[in-house]
């Protein structure tokens, strides 16, 4: 049967929307999936490299199933442009610029594997075909860096809970730590004198009932494809209602824990990084504001739009019962 779209009164109006080909191509984002080639999820930026034949979008395939629910799928603003949010990153294992995109793309994707361990009942080790067999959906979230910028992205991937379900945390699991991909000759990070010490390999943690969130997610894609690697390929954390930060890239290992975790940035800085980070207007950082933000447009163009900065990133009804 052919697939028919219609669109639903809670979807954003077309013309604020990535195209079709980009974002609901179905077919390119399997074929980056599939084992044929992991190299996709590296595909060329669009705007920063010439596009492949294969990375050209195709109308009018049928796309991944959209998040059931109508709420993870409007944000109230326009989506950022797609070369715009591919080279505006953190990612300090290669350098302390936004632009370290061309740095990240040393990252292997080789026989990754996700190891899940801890208090679980049923430890596992996944690959990338694991990862692809949980139901993949479409999700536009909107994402606040505590550095007071902001973006609104579309990704694709799936439910934490479902990692949840699969690995049976134990009662005494408490918390949950992920830890991103770590080689001192290729994730080199920021240079900095000698005797300054990082904390690598790059944690980060929540609290066991923030990843049964609903809202906590793990993106395998990003705008109809397969994640670049500076947008932490191929598998990444995405807490909409908390700072960028809080989500791990590259993830290679997830354990569950009884007490609190170190992460890498509260390690560092704990009175500018909090463990819970997050996204409160009334608490500001030591050193600006965070009542406003700076929205990264939908032009093909860095412009700056000043908007109020919503409690919890406007998921409140989602998560404020988490902190009550």
């Amino acid at each position: 049967m052919p697939f028919i779209h219609i669109p639903q009164p809670w979807q954003l109006p077309e013309r604020e929307a990535t195209s079709e080909g980009a974002f609901l191509n179905r077919r390119r984002f399997l074929q980056g999936l599939s084992g044929i080639s992991i190299a996709g999820a590296a595909l060329p930026l669009w705007g920063c490299e010439q596009q492949s034949e294969a990375d050209q979008p195709i109308i009018g395939v049928q796309p991944l199933p959209a998040s059931p629910n109508a709420d993870f799928l409007q944000a109230g603003r326009p989506i950022t442009n797609e070369t715009l949010a591919a080279t505006h990153n953190n990612f300090y294992e290669y350098g302390s610029s936004k632009n370290i995109w061309k740095n990240a793309q040393k990252l292997p994707l080789e026989d990754w594997k996700v190891e899940v361990t801890g208090l679980v009942s049923q430890p596992r080790t996944y690959d990338l075909a694991d990862l692809y067999k949980f139901p993949l959906e479409q999700r536009l979230y909107r994402f606040r860096c505590v550095e007071a910028w902001a973006m609104v992205v579309p990704w694709l991937g799936f439910p934490m809970s479902a990692i949840l379900k699969d690995v049976e945390p134990t009662p005494q699991a408490k918390f949950v730590r992920f830890t991103s991909y770590y080689d001192r000759t290729i994730t080199k990070g920021p240079i900095f004198p000698p005797g300054d010490f990082l904390p690598f390999p790059y944690h980060e943690a929540l609290r066991i009932e923030e990843m049964a969130n609903d809202l906590a997610f793990f993106a395998v894609g990003i705008y109809g494809h397969t994640l670049p690697k500076q947008h932490g390929a191929p598998l990444r954390a995405v807490i909409p209602w908390k700072y960028g930060f809080k989500g791990a890239k590259s993830i290679v290992k997830i354990e569950f824990t009884d007490t609190q975790p170190e992460t890498f940035w509260n390690t560092l800085s704990p009175g500018e990084y909090k463990f819970e980070a997050n996204v409160e207007p009334e608490v500001a950082h030591p050193r600006w504001s965070q009542r406003k933000e700076r929205l990264i447009a939908s032009g093909s163009q860095f412009e700056w739009k000043e908007i109020p900065t919503l409690l919890y990133n406007g998921y409140g009804e989602f998560v404020g019962n988490l902190y009550g």
